[in-house]
């Protein structure tokens, strides 16, 4: 454990665990006896949650959540890299330029747009949600895109292949690995956005709704209990991410640390 102050050293899982749960303890003896009015003690978040179970609905809701998350991450993820794909070609190159540009507008300048172009509150989130998420992929996509070596475009021409297999081959194969961990980066910025966008559209519901309803009383507990909830799902999720990215890219465990 006498190497914790040095970077770039080796340090085993076994350590690294212990020292996770030595801050952990720390931080909770610290988080218990500090006497402060704006954080909670860790008792209230708990007594907090439950009540928010039985009688407000937080496990509906975070389904709720949750399915529109994972809608908004499957669209984004399908058009952003078919964009992206195409804008290998010149004639698709500056449509897909324009969609990252998008990434500077806000949802407020853009609601009024998309309640026009969708039947209900329901899909007015999945549409401002996998707005936000696409053009942020497709910007990390294009800089993918970018780094792709001309000496690997010419070694794809001497072995005959010839335009869309070329993309192909370069990109959605070559890159699959970053198009995963992209997708996983990307579900974490969605629910970033969904509580503003559950906030513009509270019709369905969902636990952006609720944690507004909560900050909006300065229920502290509540907050914090709702926001907790949000990380240990998002934790798991980025997880489950992580695990499929390398069970479809196995060759990645080579590299695995």
């Amino acid at each position: 454990m006498r190497n914790i102050w040095t970077p770039y050293t080796y340090f085993s899982r076994r350590n690294f665990v212990i020292l996770v749960a030595i801050q952990i303890v720390i931080a909770m003896v610290c988080w218990i006896s500090l006497d402060a009015k704006w954080l909670p003690t860790p008792l209230a978040i708990a007594q907090e949650w439950q009540k928010l179970v039985q009688n407000q609905g937080l496990i509906p809701n975070l389904i709720e959540s949750v399915r529109t998350s994972l809608i908004s991450l499957v669209l984004a993820a399908g058009f952003s890299t078919l964009l992206v794909f195409l804008s290998t070609a010149p004639l698709f190159w500056p449509f897909a330029k324009f969609m990252s540009a998008m990434r500077f507008l806000g949802f407020a300048g853009l609601t009024y747009i998309f309640t026009l172009l969708t039947n209900n509150g329901d899909d007015l989130k999945i549409g401002l949600l996998t707005f936000g998420m696409t053009v942020f992929m497709t910007t990390n996509l294009l800089a993918e895109v970018k780094s792709i070596r001309q000496s690997s475009i010419d070694h794809c021409r001497t072995i005959d292949m010839q335009g869309w297999r070329i993309s192909y081959e370069l990109l959605l194969r070559g890159k699959l690995d970053v198009i995963l961990d992209l997708l996983r980066q990307n579900a974490a910025v969605g629910w970033t956005l969904l509580t503003m966008v559950e906030g513009l559209v509270r019709s369905s519901g969902g636990i952006g709704v609720m944690l507004l309803n909560q900050n909006r009383y300065f229920n502290l507990a509540g907050v914090f209990a709702i926001q907790i909830t949000i990380l240990l799902y998002g934790l798991i999720q980025d997880w489950f991410l992580g695990w499929l990215r390398y069970t479809v890219c196995p060759y990645l465990t080579n590299n695995k640390k």
